[in-house]
């Protein structure tokens, strides 16, 4: 297979499934204008976050990793209309793209994106003693996420899911010797994951738009 064939799939599932959206649309390309990364989620898997987040019943959700707020816009809208979604994004500039793109969707009062180190804003959040969350997405600086994992526990409660994202690193996830600060980080967030008494987990490889990647689901216990 090749990235080519992979494309077309991923063009077939998103023109049948995920039809056309302006504000999703307005939202990539205000963020393409603003120079962020292209490193947003593709079209299904915002779907499939979408999905997750209503399956769950969620009603709270915590992402750590804003971007321009295109999958914050996707989880948003799994939200009821006394829902609430707490999104982390390092960058100011980036943080400005996301509100526009939230208030455009209609989700500014629902999406509430704070701006700083994800670890210095949960630890900040934690001391808020908020209500558990119901759904987390990870999808930050990868280095970390073991700390994120952490938090998303403190956070949570029996029942909710944590969605961990770019899990597989190109394959290089099997290497137990690399170097690469975004390997060991995802290494030790599966290895918690794998034995963490109150988690119960599983990842998948995924091919796409995006290439050979995957991401870690798991579900909190008692």
């Amino acid at each position: 297979m090749t990235q080519q064939q992979w494309n077309s799939v991923d063009d077939y599932f998103t023109g049948l499934l995920t039809p056309h959206d302006d504000a999703l649309t307005a939202a990539l390309r205000d963020s393409d204008e603003a120079g962020l990364p292209h490193i947003n989620v593709a079209p299904n898997q915002g779907k499939l976050l979408q999905l997750l987040a209503q399956i769950q019943g969620a009603r709270r959700i915590l992402e750590i990793g804003t971007l321009g707020g295109y999958s914050t816009i996707w989880l948003g809208r799994a939200l009821p209309e006394d829902g609430h979604l707490v999104t982390l994004e390092y960058s100011p500039e980036h943080a400005s793209v996301a509100r526009g793109n939230l208030a455009r969707a209609g989700l500014d009062k629902l999406a509430e994106v704070r701006v700083g180190p994800a670890l210095d804003s949960l630890t900040a959040l934690a001391a808020e003693h908020p209500e558990p969350f119901d759904l987390v997405f990870i999808d930050a600086d990868k280095a970390n996420n073991p700390h994120y994992v952490e938090w998303a526990l403190e956070l949570t409660r029996p029942g909710s899911l944590i969605v961990l994202d770019n899990v597989v690193r190109g394959g290089a996830v099997t290497d137990g010797t690399s170097t690469d600060a975004s390997v060991r980080g995802t290494r030790a967030a599966l290895e918690l994951m794998a034995n963490h008494p109150k988690l119960s987990a599983t990842a998948l490889q995924t091919v796409g738009t995006k290439g050979y990647d995957g991401f870690a689901l798991a579900r909190v216990s008692d």
